[in-house]
């Protein structure tokens, strides 16, 4: 008997109850019935001649050959959406869905602003964010158009610098009158410092002459918006774009700029979407606005 290729469905199926963990969840998240994700599942397993998932205390849990087969389910799935956002629109018409990936403080501080004005101007364009501080791959269909921190090297990509963000350290008045000022870099030792947790990525920008390691810091978190957060509210001293700082007056740069780093602000779509209307509009809109907001504008 001829085996039966499965189909996208059973792919998505298969993704969802790896990411969900059981297939009553799977199915409350794709809006099928439970029986149904169950025979997604077995079909799979039938056809391909592969155990892929074991029942566990917790639920489901995927073997190895699942985990094998969830990065090609992605791509997949990242695709499928992709035709969506593509079928939502024609190509020379400013209507349809743009979806975006940008960083979190960019994606919070910065483009509400920016995507407002933009949906004054375009109101039949829906917006899809994604908040990620990890370079989505265009490639893979992940993202429309990314605002990204790093010049992307890939052929195949549309990229546009619009300028140079430059981030410095920076305190709450109301920090700096209750701890006093610091005058060197090495005084910061006597301060509440806001800094990483997990991930030490920014040590590879940073040279401040003293050891950067998580114990330096008071305050300890991965996310960017988190520490700005912990920074307008006087918690210490930490790290801001210096254009972003002057949205709030009690944020005050400190050490004369002798600790801080450049981040490259890069518009980035794939080649492919020239052909699109939607796609150059907010490319273009992106690319004014930022360039304005990176100049202090």
């Amino acid at each position: 008997m001829k085996q039966i290729e499965p189909g996208w469905e059973h792919y998505r199926t298969l993704l969802a109850v790896i990411r969900e963990g059981s297939l009553s969840a799977a199915a409350r998240a794709l809006g099928l019935t439970q029986p149904t994700i169950g025979r997604h599942v077995d079909a799979m397993e039938e056809s391909l001649g592969l155990a892929l998932f074991t029942r566990s205390q917790g639920g489901l849990a995927p073997t190895e050959s699942a985990l094998a087969l969830m990065p090609h389910a992605e791509a997949m799935a990242n695709a499928a959406e992709a035709l969506r956002r593509t079928a939502t629109g024609e190509a020379e018409e400013d209507r349809g869905t743009v979806r975006i990936t940008v960083s979190e403080m960019i994606g919070t501080e910065v483009l509400p602003a920016i995507l407002t004005r933009f949906r004054e101007k375009h109101p039949r364009i829906a917006i899809e964010l994604m908040l990620s501080n990890r370079s989505e791959d265009l490639l893979q269909r992940e993202a429309d158009i990314a605002v990204r921190m790093v010049q992307p090297t890939q052929a195949a990509l549309l990229a546009k610098k619009v300028g140079v963000l430059n981030i410095g350290l920076h305190a709450h008045r109301a920090y700096l009158a209750a701890h006093g000022t610091p005058k060197t870099i090495d005084d910061l030792r006597e301060h509440s410092v806001i800094g990483y947790d997990r991930d030490p990525s920014v040590r590879r920008q940073l040279n401040l002459g003293i050891e950067l390691t998580r114990e330096l810091f008071s305050f300890r978190c991965d996310s960017d918006v988190a520490q700005f957060a912990a920074l307008r509210a006087g918690f210490g001293i930490g790290m801001c774009q210096y254009t972003l700082a002057k949205r709030y007056p009690d944020l005050v740069p400190l050490l004369d700029g002798l600790v801080k780093f450049e981040l490259g602000v890069w518009i980035v779509m794939h080649e492919d979407h020239k052909t699109s209307l939607r796609m150059r509009l907010m490319f273009d809109h992106l690319a004014t606005e930022l360039a304005d907001y990176v100049n202090g504008k």
